[in-house]
Formats: C-alpha cells, sequence, structure tokens
C-alpha cells in the first residue's frame, strides 16, 4: 500500500470512511475489515445512521473515529432525505476521505451520488442485496424503479469506483438495467465468517431442529417456513421448527409484534426472537432453512455451512449462492410451502445424507467463506484504488 499522497508530496495515511445505515450491521458484518484496515495502516472513520442497539463507544475504545450522521434506514420522508443528503455532503468535506466505502442501499445511493459532486478520490459501493423493488414485479415497484434509475445510474460511476457485489446475478442485473458496468464489479461471496467460532460441528442425538435465522421480513419466507411446519407437524413428523430473528419495523415486509403473538399462539414454530450467538443456536439444530425470495449472499447460511449444518433454501439469486445444490444442501421452488417440508421431510427421514450435506458444507467455508479471504479481497480493493489514484 502507498501511503503518499501525490498531491501534495506529504505522506499521510490514507483515510477510509465506511458510511453504513445500522452501526449493529457494521459490527456483524463488516467490523473485521475495518479492524484489518487499520491494523495496515489506514486511517479509518464509521459514519452510520442508526446504532440498532450497538454501542458506539466500543468502536471508539477500539480506536475508531465514530460519526453518528442522522439518516432512516427505512424511511422515505422526502425533508428527512434532504437532511441526511446535506449531513452526507458536511461529513465528505469536513474528513475529506480518500476511499469512501459505502455499505447497503441508501448510503450507497446517496453516498455515491454526493462523492462524485465532493470529489472524493475512490469509490467503494457494497452492494449486499438489491432490497425488495427488485423483488416484486407490481406497479408500484416498478415506478419506485423508474424513479430511482438516474440516482442509480450517476451513484454506480464515479471515475475510481469498486461496486462489490455478493452474486453474480445482482450485477447483470444493474448492468442490463443501464446503471453498472462490469467492469466496475469485484464478485465477493458474503462477508465471510470466523470458522474459530464453529467448532461443535456434530450433531447431538435429539429430536431434529429446523432453524430459521433471519429479519422476521415476509420476504425471508417466515410465511413459507411456519406452514411448512404445520404441513409436517399433520403428517405426523417429529421435529421442532424454532424461529429465530428479531422484528424490523421499517421493513415494509416487516411482520409486528400482533403477528409474531399470532405465530406463538398458533404453536407450529417456536419463537426465540433475536439470538446473539448462533454457534451455539447451530449446534443445537439439524438443519438450517432460508425460504427467501431473494437475496445478496445471507450470512446466516454461510454461517450454517461453517457449522457443518444441511441447509435448505430457495433457488433464487443470493441464496442459491450460498450452498453447493444437492451437495451442501437442497434448493425449493420460491414461495412454495410444500416443496419445502418435502425437502425438509427428506432430511429428517434421512440423517446421514444431511449429516454428510453439514460436513460438505464445512468444506465450501473453509474454501469460500472465510473472514481473511473476504478481508485480504477488501484490502487489495483499497490498494490498487489508491495505487490508480497515485498513478495519474
Amino acid at each position: 500500500m502507498s501511503n503518499l499522497n501525490k498531491s501534495n508530496g506529504i505522506k499521510n495515511k490514507v483515510k477510509i470512511l465506511f458510511l453504513v445505515n445500522d452501526l449493529s450491521f457494521f459490527n456483524s458484518h463488516r467490523l473485521p475489515i475495518a479492524e484489518a484496515s487499520k491494523s495496515r495502516g489506514f486511517d479509518v472513520v464509521i459514519a452510520y445512521g442508526e446504532h440498532g442497539g450497538a454501542d458506539p463507544k466500543l468502536l471508539e475504545r477500539k480506536g475508531f473515529k465514530v460519526l453518528l450522521v442522522s439518516m432512516e434506514r427505512g424511511g422515505t420522508n422526502l425533508l428527512r432525505d434532504l437532511r441526511t443528503f446535506f449531513l452526507i455532503w458536511t461529513l465528505f468535506k469536513s474528513e475529506r476521505p480518500n476511499i469512501v466505502h459505502l455499505v447497503t442501499i441508501k448510503p450507497y445511493l446517496y453516498g455515491g451520488i454526493i462523492a462524485r459532486l465532493t470529489g472524493v478520490s475512490s469509490l467503494v459501493s457494497a452492494v449486499s442485496g438489491l432490497g425488495t423493488i427488485f423483488i416484486h414485479k407490481d406497479f408500484k415497484s416498478k415506478f419506485l424503479r423508474f424513479l430511482l434509475y438516474p440516482l442509480y445510474h450517476f451513484a454506480f460511476n464515479h471515475s475510481n469506483q469498486t461496486v462489490i457485489v455478493q452474486n453474480q446475478e445482482d450485477a447483470n442485473l444493474l448492468e442490463s438495467w443501464g446503471v453498472l458496468n462490469l467492469n466496475k464489479v469485484q464478485l465477493l461471496r458474503g462477508s465471510g465468517v470466523n470458522l474459530d467460532n464453529f467448532i461443535d460441528l456434530e450433531e447431538h442425538d435429539a429430536t431434529p431442529v429446523v432453524c430459521f435465522v433471519a429479519r422476521l421480513l415476509v420476504d425471508k419466507g417466515v410465511y413459507e417456513f411456519v406452514s411448512a411446519a404445520q404441513i409436517l407437524k399433520k403428517r405426523g413428523v417429529r421435529a421442532r421448527f424454532c424461529l429465530a430473528g428479531g422484528l424490523d419495523n421499517k421493513n415494509n415486509t416487516g411482520l409486528n409484534s400482533n403477528d409474531l403473538n399470532k405465530l406463538k399462539e398458533e404453536g407450529f414454530v417456536e419463537v426465540l426472537g433475536y439470538q446473539k450467538d448462533i454457534p451455539k443456536l447451530y449446534a443445537k439444530s439439524h438443519i438450517v432453512c432460508l425460504p427467501s425470495y431473494r437475496e445478496g449472499l445471507p450470512k446466516s447460511l454461510i454461517e450454517a455451512a461453517a457449522a457443518s449444518r444441511a441447509v435448505i433454501t430457495t433457488d433464487v439469486p443470493g441464496c442459491r449462492d450460498a450452498i453447493e445444490p444437492n451437495i451442501s444442501g437442497l434448493l425449493v421452488p420460491v414461495m412454495n410451502d410444500k416443496a419445502l417440508a418435502d425437502a425438509i421431510h427428506d432430511l429428517i427421514k434421512n440423517p446421514e445424507k444431511r449429516k454428510n450435506m453439514g460436513k460438505a458444507g464445512r468444506v465450501l467455508a473453509e474454501k469460500e467463506f472465510r473472514i481473511e479471504k473476504i478481508v485480504d479481497s477488501h484490502i487489495r480493493i483499497y490498494e490498487d484504488l489508491i495505487n490508480q489514484i497515485n498513478a495519474q
């Protein structure tokens, strides 16, 4: 990495500014990248919109500069978004970062536009999923895509930019939409997983536990999972079905507390709520299930692979990229509760098949999903961007 700022001939640290809408998401999905960047000599600033339950002081004690930028993760209030736009503008002008790394939709849209307008020299835009409007085909979603087209086009056309995607289909969709040049794209399979956290790899002999881990959104396939549990219990299948995840009232497909109470009353699934200790949860599970409608590349599934657990997920972008079909897991059609129930039943009836899939998943995780591999790829991206500026 070159620390030479050729514009003024003075040797300075390269400053990276991360902008993310939710600090808890940053901690779970990007913190190792920030820590590695700091350890390799970068000056790292973390700016966030909502804390999501995370404590900014913990990051400050690690030596990071942490800044709050008022930003509603799921909001569509025009006046508030204009204020957010102004605050991001002020942030970039005051911090003067060499590299801005934008994570999640509002940051990579608003931040991408402002980075170009304020002269940020290098830009990383991380697309961890394309969101609800790219899943649904209704008029409202099509109209929103029409309105957002110029924002995406401007945000993804910085002169020195890398756009990170987690599956190739997201990149192809953005390219076919006319907003992204594939020459800018770097494919990284997920946000990585620390394999050392997953050491209890053998199944415990007990009633089979089928676990769903995600935010409780309709688009994550919550109701398909619940319906599959209902189907299997009516068949007399002996198993536990566990729903692990928190509510997200800022997502328009999120379940609310009334929905959750109804699921508890019905009794087909055990509602566990948000779980911090995923390795412990997976160690007690036998099958991990995510019947989502579309993903970037879900961390819950790469963690399932690390935990040596068989996966059942949907045959959609992102989900199918997290497994080796019929080797480390099974794919089912999206929004098909019966097919999901049949796949779960298959793995319950065939424990050796299930265990072999889990072992194959661990091999896949060791090869593709190691956090060290993801971190090193990000450091190379930063260095390449800086070198391009220095070469000019």
